[in-house]
């Protein structure tokens, strides 16, 4: 299965040329950038400058705070920068998000979305095949693009997409409209992508008459690992925290849900409104925790990995550590997973 690596979401911009490179050197097949710390197209275009070979991605570019036009621009620019190594990643984000940071009405997500890639369609359209633009939603609608500002076309003007997806109308989208799927780490339990996420991309599939196969799952799950037991065990404690976290918020609930512990989610919810976060990590018991987490050593981590994915996902996507002491070990495992 092919092996993606994500950089820390608080990585500093000057950081990521550094970090790109090592990850490329472990021998991963593309390297992601959150559009979290800094702005992603921008750390994009850091990655793709200090590499030859890894494709880069961002993992989930907040597209709705970006008019299509923007977007399309960027990643055109990235594109031809590197040689056709970049993948383009959008993530619809929460409304609370939505609206508290970026200041951005919310719509909903999934029928934005469509319109969102069929606007970015039609710009780069017009683009390459210099051709007038035209497109008309319910959410944007494009209709100038002046000859002498209009960048050159590419050799390969196919830009692949991901969506970051969990709920049913924008899977079943990315199954339709997209290349990819990037899951969500609470998302990422096999039974729920056995029995959820690939149901729903093969029926956007479907929907558009596309070959079954079309679109890649890519998995992100959230690993505990180490060189010991202790040291597992201490990761997997930090995982208990970080998704208790995002398990408080409805969105992520499908798999809750689904595996019978959607009352764990109401209570997360309900100490996060009462300011209790100090007591969220208490409430993911550790059989919800054991779901969710694969936890070994790095001698067994392949084989875990492989034992929960094997032939349901097409790829992986695995933090890429800030420090570099267990580089060997990961090289490993990359190599293990790839074969």
């Amino acid at each position: 299965m092919k092996v993606w690596l994500t950089l820390d979401m608080n990585l500093e911009l000057a950081d990521v040329p550094a970090q790109a490179r090592r990850a490329e050197a472990l021998g991963c097949d593309v390297v992601t950038v959150a559009d979290v710390a800094h702005d992603a197209l921008l750390g994009a275009h850091a990655a793709i400058a200090a590499t030859s070979r890894v494709g880069v991605a961002t993992s989930g570019l907040v597209c709705f705070a970006r008019s299509p036009m923007v977007t399309a621009v960027g990643t055109w620019n990235l594109a031809a920068l590197s040689g056709g190594r970049f993948r383009l990643g959008l993530s619809s984000l929460v409304p609370q998000m939505l609206v508290g940071k970026y200041a951005v009405p919310w719509h909903p997500p999934a029928a934005r979305m469509r319109e969102y890639l069929g606007a970015l369609g039609a710009i780069w359209n017009s683009w390459q095949h210099d051709v007038p633009l035209h497109f008309e939603g319910a959410y944007y609608r494009l209709n100038r693009q002046n000859w002498w500002t209009r960048p050159k076309p590419l050799p390969d003007a196919r830009i692949p997409v991901h969506l970051g997806a969990i709920g049913p109308l924008m899977s079943t989208l990315a199954g339709a409209s997209a290349d990819g799927l990037l899951t969500h780490p609470a998302a990422t339990t096999v039974r729920y992508l056995e029995e959820v996420t690939r149901a729903r991309i093969h029926q956007g599939e479907r929907s558009a008459g596309r070959p079954p196969g079309s679109v890649a799952l890519i998995a992100a799950p959230v690993c505990a690992t180490g060189n010991s037991d202790a040291e597992v065990r201490a990761q997997r404690e930090q995982r208990r925290e970080m998704l208790a976290i995002n398990l408080s918020t409805p969105h992520y609930w499908g798999a809750l849900e689904l595996h019978g512990n959607k009352a764990t989610g109401e209570k997360l919810r309900a100490l996060v409104r009462a300011n209790r976060w100090d007591l969220l990590a208490a409430e993911i018991d550790d059989e919800l925790l054991d779901t969710l987490v694969p936890a070994a050593t790095w001698d067994r981590l392949a084989s875990e990995l492989r034992r929960r994915f094997d032939g349901l996902v097409d790829g992986l996507c695995l933090p890429l550590p800030v420090e570099d002491r267990d580089d060997a070990r990961l090289a490993q495992l990359i190599e293990a997973l790839r074969e």
